[in-house]
Formats: structure tokens, sequence, C-alpha cells
């Protein structure tokens, strides 16, 4: 059976380093993006929330699903997508959840 997460399983990895299992991308988690919609629609297992990183600007990852590992421990198979990032510091992801 597969595990239903939320934006708490999340909050506390918020400024730690994912590494993609596999491959040499790296990224900060910067931000649990989980609006407070009221009450969730009948039916629905859990409100929509989105996982925000951030990364080096110049290795761009394509958009796709990974496991991704924690600096410490856990390890979340994500589906991640680069997004527009009008920095020139950084290139920013999303990871969403419905």
């Amino acid at each position: 059976m597969t595990v239903m997460l939320t934006p708490d399983d999340f909050r506390p990895h918020v400024k730690k380093t994912f590494r993609v299992r596999g491959g040499h991308h790296a990224f900060t988690l910067t931000a649990v993006d989980a609006p407070d919609l009221g009450e969730p629609t009948p039916g629905a297992r859990r409100s929509p929330f989105n996982l925000l990183f951030t990364g080096p600007p110049n290795d761009v990852l394509g958009e796709g699903l990974y496991t991704l590992e924690v600096d410490g421990g856990s390890s979340f198979e994500l589906y991640v997508i680069p997004i527009y990032t009008p920095a020139r510091d950084r290139q920013d992801y999303q990871a969403p959840f419905n």
C-alpha cells in the first residue's frame, strides 16, 4: 500500500538538500506551499500542495519522476518539474501533489 504523503511529511526537511538517486543533481527544499483551502472536497484524499526547490542555474534536471534522498536519511519518489526562474543565479523546481 502506498503511503499518502502530506505537507507535514516535508516541513521538517525545509532548507535541507535533496539528491537525485543515481544522479548528480542536488536541490534545496525552500518551501512547502500548502494553501488553506478550507474543508477538503468530499472524497478527496488530501488537499493539494507543492514542494518548491532551488538548484544550480546551469544544469537543469528534466521533468520526470525521480527518487530524491534527503541528506540525513529519508527518500521520496517525486515528480519534479523545472519552473520558470527569472533569477539567473538558480533554477527553481516544483513537485506537485494533487
